[in-house]
């Protein structure tokens, strides 16, 4: 029986009714004043509140998806994610969706201006390669000022090898932005999903360039959730993300400026957002990148009005409603997801199919996992290596 059968739910609901009638019936038969019978006791309050947990676990996993098979939990799938293909236009892997890149910007000495480094962390995966940034990098944990729109938020900074190595002190770099789910921690990009060490792997492998990686939340307004958007009288977070960490970057480290320079990706909230932002702001962000990531802004307790009682700006939030009435950005994205994951496949078909040039949409997937960090780890190697072939080269 499957770990999302409605039938596995229903019987783990049936289990639970079962225990609770049954501690009902043999209570008053251990209402007596004896060691065995104390045991018994706690025994019956502790079965019935395991089914209940299982009960509730099954249920919450039945809605998020969270692991989509008994081997998805158990930590069994191991394979990486494939890319399925192209909608929307030309332009698949290897092929670059724009112009070379322009005038490099930023510091030559890399010493940082905008972002404040607040020290640095240990590349989770790195290997026994020491801690030789010309081997391994730097992750530097920074702080990223906003000053056009004063919002702040914490994450890190990873600089690859080539940074640092002898000749390339006037080198420039392409950079990712990258996005954890809401309310994910920055912390989660590097110990769980390990974007650096992945890009260390793939840089060995020599297929993906040199590329800096700014990991971070979705939310410069935390604890609020501000879905990637310009809240009217609220957070500027979509400015945030598309003007301030841009110029932090490039004001702190030696980050591209032109065209191809900057690239966009995460997973859940992160994945939406990093589409949205593409959507919108191709100029910034060329390419973007959304591992299981939805269509449509939330609109929870967390989320608030995000859109000030307009319909017109909740409409220009959802994606499908942009692919409908506006006309087609020139961005390329690649929609990364499991087939199990709920009806997140089915939505990342759809828009894919709707998709018309000069927007690009390619698929990654595999055929198995929920929405955790294992299915986006097998997915992460593919869309990096997507993504790295949509900027830019050092320079």
């Amino acid at each position: 029986m499957g770990l999302t059968s409605h039938k596995l739910l229903a019987l783990a609901a049936l289990l639970v009714v079962a225990t609770v009638l049954g501690t009902l019936w043999v209570w008053p038969k251990l209402a007596v004043r004896s060691w065995p019978a104390m045991f018994m006791r706690l025994g019956t309050i502790a079965v019935t509140q395991l089914t209940l947990l299982a009960t509730l676990g099954l249920a919450v996993n039945d809605y998020f998806v969270f692991y989509s098979s008994w081997s998805d939990l158990l930590g069994h799938e191991h394979g990486a994610g494939v890319i399925q293909g192209v909608g929307g236009g030309t332009g698949g892997v290897g092929t670059p969706a724009g112009s070379p890149a322009g005038t490099p910007a930023g510091s030559p000495s890399g010493t940082p201006a905008g972002a404040q480094v607040l020290g640095t962390a240990e590349i989770t995966g790195a290997g026994s390669a020491g801690r030789d940034a010309a081997q391994i990098g730097r992750l530097d944990k920074v702080r990223l000022p906003g000053t056009t729109t004063g919002l702040s938020t914490d994450g890190y900074v990873y600089l690859p090898p080539q940074y640092f190595r002898p000749g390339n002190e006037g080198r420039h770099f392409p950079a990712v932005l990258v996005m954890t789910g809401f309310p994910g921690d920055a912390t989660n990009l590097v110990t769980k999903l390990r974007y650096p060490a992945t890009e260390l792997d793939l840089l060995r492998k020599g297929t993906m360039k040199p590329t800096v990686l700014v990991l971070m939340r979705p939310s410069p307004s935390m604890p609020r959730d501000s879905e990637c958007e310009d809240v009217p009288h609220g957070p500027q977070a979509q400015t945030y993300f598309t003007t301030d960490v841009p110029a932090d970057l490039r004001a702190s480290y030696r980050v591209l400026g032109g065209a191809d320079s900057l690239g966009v990706m995460g997973d859940s909230t992160g994945g939406y957002c990093a589409v949205k932002l593409g959507m919108e702001h191709s100029a910034v962000f060329p390419a973007a990148v959304s591992l299981s990531g939805y269509f449509k802004a939330a609109d929870d307790v967390t989320t608030g009005d995000l859109f000030a009682g307009s319909g017109q700006r909740r409409d220009a939030a959802d994606l499908n409603w942009r692919l409908a009435h506006l006309p087609m950005p020139n961005v390329a994205v690649l929609l990364a997801d499991s087939k199990e994951d709920g009806s997140t496949y089915a939505d990342s078909t759809a828009f894919a199919v709707a998709a018309r040039p000069p927007l690009v949409v390619a698929q990654a997937t595999v055929d198995a996992g929920g929405h955790n960090f294992t299915t986006w780890n097998r997915l992460l190697p593919p869309s990096l290596t997507w993504l790295s072939s949509h900027l830019a080269d050092a320079s």
